[in-house]
């Protein structure tokens, strides 16, 4: 085994950066907790949620109308920007089906 020796300023100014960087550490995982996972919702519960395929949803994601965050190639979302777009899925959904309905009565664009 190795001995070091060094004068005792020199540890207590390494003890206090410890210290210091103990407490910024602890911080930081303060803040992590405010984002718990339990709370956010994966595609599954959106696509339920909204009632949509997973396909519109990944088009909400693409082009900005639907917020998201994703941890290791798994996609979640905030309930709170789930709910800002249910009144917008909605309108496209009675949009869809009145185009549809249009085109089965062999209506012309």
């Amino acid at each position: 085994m190795e001995v070091i020796s060094i004068d005792r300023s020199t540890y207590e100014e390494l003890l206090t950066s410890f210290n210091s960087f103990v407490t910024q550490m602890k911080a930081m995982a303060g803040r992590g907790t405010d984002k718990r996972l339990g709370e956010w919702l994966d595609n599954q519960d959106v696509c339920q949620i909204l009632n949509i395929s997973p396909r519109t949803l990944q088009t909400l994601r693409q082009n900005g109308t639907l917020a998201y965050s994703q941890i290791e190639h798994k996609t979640y979302y905030k309930p709170e920007d789930v709910e800002r777009v249910i009144p917008l899925v909605e309108v496209r959904k009675k949009d869809t089906h009145s185009y549809e309905s249009h085109k089965r009565k062999g209506g012309g664009i």
